[in-house]
């Protein structure tokens, strides 16, 4: 078992280390066994000082002249990410976005069980969409209890997102991501992940901006 060596983890850090999951998945389908850091860091896209810089945060990886052990390293990360279980999850917000979550595959196959979806359109609760039955909003807090659900998933419009995070709150979720354009105010205790298409979309357009200009100069 790898432990965290420090308390605070930059987000980046974070973000590579999924990559880096994904990758090592890749490699051990191609049936590789050892991969060495200047490998690992071309497939995703870093340099290898920056692997070990990130891997360093968790503990001691790779064997000196030899590389990483691909299985052992990916399970590794996973443990480190809390990947190495089944997280239950309730959706809230049934609309073309919430529909194609409830229908992804990959969500369960990384780990991440949709139990239950809400809405307060009653016009959606009844429905079933990917063998789940759409309920009332209303019933979400003791449901979430009810089947020790921590993770909280909100794709309702910007207007109903506050309200949706105050059912999951009083339900006793632990983490939320929040597809909804708005921001929403949640205690401490409870972790808060935004997911904006939109800021996606800025960042893409000024960076083709900025090869743009450079290429005039």
């Amino acid at each position: 078992m790898h432990l965290q060596k420090y308390e605070k983890i930059p987000r980046a850090t974070i973000a590579r280390l999924a990559v880096y999951v994904q990758e090592l998945e890749v490699m051990e389908q191609q049936g590789i066994k050892v991969i060495s850091s200047e490998k690992l860091a071309w497939s995703c896209g870093v340099n290898p000082s920056q692997i070990r810089k990130d891997l360093a945060y968790f503990g001691e990886f790779g064997v000196r002249g030899v590389g990483y052990y691909v299985y052992e390293l990916r399970e590794a990360i996973k443990q480190s990410l809390g990947l190495d279980r089944t997280w239950n999850v309730v959706m809230v917000g049934v609309g073309n976005l919430g529909r194609a979550l409830l229908r992804h595959q990959l969500l369960r196959k990384r780990g991440f069980v949709i139990v239950a979806a809400f809405d307060c359109d009653p016009f959606k609760i009844g429905e079933e969409i990917a063998g789940i039955e759409v309920q009332c909003s209303s019933k979400l807090p003791q449901s979430t209890i009810d089947m020790g659900v921590e993770i909280g998933i909100i794709t309702t419009p910007p207007e109903r997102a506050q309200r949706a995070a105050n059912y999951l709150i009083e339900g006793g979720i632990k983490g939320i991501v929040n597809f909804a354009p708005s921001r929403i105010t949640a205690p401490e205790n409870v972790v808060v992940e935004y997911v904006d298409f939109i800021h996606n979309l800025f960042s893409v357009a000024f960076n083709i901006t900025q090869h743009q200009i450079k290429g005039l100069l």
